[in-house]
């Protein structure tokens, strides 16, 4: 009798101590269990393991949450609703999952509790720490989050080194086994800035195994607390957190109750279910926002790419390097004569967007400070309320607003995050009294306070701040050079966008791979939309006669049509000089008609590192765009219009690679033609090295 109650009681242990979950639609399951007091998890997809036994915990200077504990309560709930996005891929997404909660508690005289919450939805996981409020566990100083992801053999990876101040890395496709060497390249090619130790890459992590399974790794809702790196064992293929520290080494400071960020695994055997994933943005929480009528996707053009083609135009007045924003008078000093920013140059802009439909115009270098800006021993650097000599803020405010054009701000901060802080009153109060909705901020070098890098928990507060008070302002914003984002932009819809890898200014500093844009997608892009800022018609910069005659765009010029669509944006530029696009009127009217906001998008064909194809439907209208890209490699693409509805007829304007284009020989080769089709059509495209198609689709009337 007591052999049976021991052997019972060991039972209701093991049983207790070990949880299973599965998915919705019953593809993923999740094992949880607690051994020898440390928890780990398992993930399956359709009975294939993704990920073997991890191990979970945190460590902190005071104490450990890694070990000794035992399950002492369980929930379970089922949720399915769907939300209505601001702006987006979809007019409406789907948010259903089944969720697991095991609350953890510690065997010993503290009975310290964490909850583990693990969510299970369709195509993946989301799981988080929560430190309730309890006697024992107060502050936290986190010195490791030892969350493992142990994968099951030698996978592809496409993924960018570890660093803590910059994600603008090109990709390296490679086993993990070979990525040690191979990721070389890619500091050879974008130096690095504060390198992070060991083996290590960052997330998004797009992986594929031999078995045909895609796998992405990242995380959603990061808020208060350090970005998440991987360090990666090339030998047993097991990943674990690297949690950005600040410069003193500490990797978060918590005060319970507090939550991680949520720590996601996405899954497929179909790379387009990949693309078209939800569950980073169904992690976040619903918008703040309750009236986001203010909020306008928009296209923009702007006083930016003329200083990157190497004609030696300049985002500062002058050249006097000593110069100190709010103590020098500028009006003293001798200007340059290559101030992009000037009063007539901006009218050029703004008259071209006027007549060609376009919402604003960004114009950078307009303010105080240019002269050094990139100084990490200045304590300020630029006055964000203080307009140089030559650029006539009244006058040019009222043109735009006569052209019925936007002027976006830009406040670069040159990593000042504490200067702009103490600026954001000034900065936006001005911008309000101006009638300017949207900013584009920067962060391009070392951060100050010199104690932070771009990915560190404070920088994650401060760019939530600013977004946070853009909202009291009724200003959106576009961030560069911020942490990679994940998913709050569904928390703040304000937040239109951000760059946060490598964009296409680098095509003016060595240049893109032509496989960077279909890993993108798969990549930065899982976290939200950014500011890719395609639409490069001359390409080649040898064009101009200036310093960069080596250096050429690594796409045709359709492709660039067709990112419109790959790299889905609300925010989207037309990257090129006006001139340009006077240059190839027919091209240019694709850019002019595609729209910004979407209804519903189909992922048509996807392989990561080769080729994306996509429609979407535009918001509120019956009109469908169409976008494929290739890698180097030159390919057919199959293109079904089964998404159109059925029983009508539909006229498609396609733009296509010419016969002879290539990116790298004749890259503005190219073809335009009509075509009719039903929803029934299959329509074989042709698409040249790193090349691309770009459609519109509209109905033919009854």
């Amino acid at each position: 009798m007591k052999r049976n109650l021991i052997a019972f009681l060991l039972l209701v242990s093991v049983l207790v101590n070990a949880q299973t979950l599965l998915s919705p639609n019953g593809k993923l399951q999740l094992h949880f269990s607690v051994d020898n007091g440390i928890p780990s998890y398992e993930l399956k997809y359709k009975s294939k393991l993704v990920m073997k036994p991890s191990k979970l915990g945190i460590e902190a200077d005071e104490l450990s949450l890694a070990g000794n504990f035992t399950v002492t309560d369980t929930s379970r709930t089922a949720f399915d609703q769907s939300w209505t996005p601001v702006w987006g891929n979809y007019s409406s997404v789907r948010s259903q999952y089944n969720e697991l909660n095991v609350t953890l508690t510690q065997k010993d005289k503290s009975a310290r509790r964490i909850i583990v919450r693990f969510r299970l939805f369709n195509d993946g996981l989301g799981f988080r720490y929560e430190f309730p409020e309890q006697a024992n566990l107060n502050f936290l100083t986190v010195k490791d989050e030892l969350t493992e992801f142990n994968l099951t053999d030698n996978h592809t990876a496409f993924c960018i080194p570890g660093d803590y101040d910059t994600n603008e890395f090109p990709y390296t496709t490679a086993p993990l086994s070979e990525i040690r060497t191979k990721m070389v390249r890619a500091t050879q090619i974008k130096p690095v800035e504060s390198f992070a130790p060991g083996l290590t890459v960052q997330t998004p992590l797009m992986l594929k195994t031999n078995d045909g399974l895609y796998i992405n790794i990242h995380e959603a809702a990061l808020v208060h607390y350090s970005a998440m790196l991987l360090n990666v064992d090339d030998k047993t293929f097991s990943l674990n957190t690297h949690l950005t520290p600040d410069k003193l080494g500490k990797k978060g400071y918590l005060q319970a109750p507090c939550v991680s960020p949520w720590r996601t695994i996405i899954v497929s055997d179909d790379a387009r279910d990949i693309l078209a994933s939800q569950t980073i943005l169904n992690l976040n929480d619903p918008s703040v926002i309750k009236d986001p009528s203010w909020i306008k996707p928009m296209k923009y053009i702007g006083v930016w790419w003329e200083m990157f083609i190497g004609t030696g135009k300049t985002w500062a007045y002058s050249d006097y390097y000593s110069a100190k924003p709010g103590v020098t008078d500028y009006t003293k000093l001798k200007p340059n004569n290559r101030h992009s920013a000037n009063t007539a140059n901006v009218k050029k802009y703004i008259n071209f967007a006027a007549a060609n439909g376009i919402d604003g115009v960004l114009v950078e270098g307009w303010n105080e400070g240019w002269e050094d800006w990139e100084s990490y021993r200045k304590d300020k650097q630029f006055e964000f309320d203080k307009p140089y000599p030559d650029f006539d803020m009244p006058a040019l405010r009222d043109y735009a607003a006569s052209k019925g054009v936007q002027i976006i701000m830009h406040n670069e901060t040159s990593s000042n995050a504490a200067d702009y802080e103490r600026n954001l009153d000034k900065a936006f109060n001005y911008m309000n009294a101006n009638g300017y909705k949207a900013a584009k901020t920067g962060y391009v070098g070392y951060i100050i306070p010199r104690s932070e890098y771009h990915s560190s928990q404070w920088m994650n507060d401060h760019y939530i701040h600013v977004a946070q008070r853009a909202v009291e302002k009724k200003i959106m914003i576009n961030s560069h050079e911020a942490v990679r984002p994940t998913g709050l932009c569904r928390t703040y819809p304000n937040w239109i966008a951000q760059e946060s890898a490598r964009g296409t200014e680098f095509e003016s500093m060595g240049g893109n791979d032509p496989d960077h844009t279909t890993i993108l997608p798969f990549t930065r892009l899982m976290g939200g939309p950014m500011d890719y800022t395609p639409g490069i018609f001359q390409g080649d910069l040898s064009y101009y006669n200036g310093s960069k005659n080596d250096q050429r765009v690594h796409t045709t010029l359709v492709k660039q049509l067709a990112l419109y669509l790959t790299m889905s944006s609300p925010l989207q530029m037309a990257a090129d000089l006006p001139e340009n696009y006077d240059r190839f009127k027919d091209a240019f009217q694709f850019i002019k008609d595609v729209a910004v906001d979407w209804d519903n998008s189909w992922y048509l064909e996807a392989e990561p590192g080769d080729y994306i194809t996509v429609a979407r439907k535009a918001k509120g209208k019956d009109e469908w765009f169409l976008g494929a890209i290739t890698d180097e490699n030159p390919r057919t693409a199959t293109i079904s219009f089964s998404f159109l509805p059925a029983g009508k007829k539909y006229n498609v304007t396609i733009y296509e690679d010419g016969k002879d284009a290539s990116w790298d020989k004749n890259p503005q080769s190219y073809q335009i033609r009509t075509i009719v089709v039903t929803n029934k059509t299959v329509l074989k495209q042709k698409l040249a090295s790193s090349g691309g198609a770009a459609m519109t689709i509209r109905l033919i009337s009854k």
